[in-house]
């Protein structure tokens, strides 16, 4: 159970995801791994996808190379754990604000004794090998990544807390819900949005965690953001990308007419 973005992080590499919001084919991880991107952010939260495509996505794109995780669009047990057990390898949790939701969520994921999660039969993300019960546990519980989403002024006060829970991998800034929260919509390079960026790097580099932001697509922005520390980096989605292409290139034909 090969976890890229997992590895890429702890060897201090940038790891970079790609939303998923209008895909629905499971040639996607192929795609997004030819272009150089180490995860997919499959979004169940903001779309209409079901966790019958979600696991399909997932279990193509282990192959494919590309680490498949799951924004699960609330704190429901099920939600975590079914797209887990059909071939996802992560699970971002949004709108935390406490430790005390991180750990329970943290339980959802992983098997005891870090966790509460129920074992079942052969898992895809294993190949379906028929192992032993503690070593299955053992590979998946060191392999899974659990992201954990600050979006809240009320979750960046509380980082500290949240980042100190064991199980938690990464803390991903959600910067378009914390800009709505704070009154600053859109703002993202408002001072008070850099204090919570720097606030949030201390707590990770202080509990060995990875910090991570989504929402900020301004690569001058960006660039200034992985600078001061951010490793986990939601570069985009692919419905961004193909607008941002598709009027490159509508713009670009219209230009060649005589005038």
């Amino acid at each position: 159970m090969k976890n890229i973005a997992k590895e890429k992080m702890l060897n201090g590499e940038l790891s970079l995801g790609v939303g998923i919001r209008q895909s629905r084919t499971v040639d996607i991880g192929k795609i997004m791994a030819a272009s150089d991107y180490d995860w997919l952010f499959i979004d169940m939260e903001h779309n209409s996808m079901d966790i019958d495509m979600a696991s399909q996505i997932s279990v193509a794109a282990q192959d494919a190379g590309i680490t498949p995780l799951v924004r699960v669009p609330d704190f429901a047990h099920h939600h975590a754990t079914r797209v887990l057990d059909s071939g996802a390898m992560g699970i971002v949790f949004p709108h935390v604000d406490d430790a005390e939701t991180a750990k329970k969520l943290v339980s959802y994921c992983l098997y005891p004794p870090k966790g509460h999660r129920s074992m079942t039969g052969s898992l895809p993300q294993l190949n379906f090998q028929q192992l032993p019960i503690p070593e299955v546990a053992q590979i998946v519980n060191e392999s899974m990544l659990v992201v954990i989403m600050l979006e809240s002024p009320t979750a960046i006060d509380n980082v500290d807390e949240i980042a100190a829970i064991e199980g938690v991998d990464v803390i991903l800034i959600g910067t378009n819900d914390l800009c709505m929260e704070m009154g600053i919509p859109g703002d993202y390079s408002n001072p008070m949005i850099k204090e919570a960026y720097k606030k949030v790097i201390s707590a990770c580099d202080k509990y060995n965690k990875i910090p991570g932001m989504g929402g900020v697509y301004n690569e001058e922005l960006m660039s200034e953001y992985i600078k001061m520390g951010m490793r986990f980096i939601l570069s985009g989605s692919d419905l961004s990308f193909m607008m941002a292409s598709a009027k490159q290139r509508s713009n670009n034909l219209r230009s060649f007419l005589p005038k």
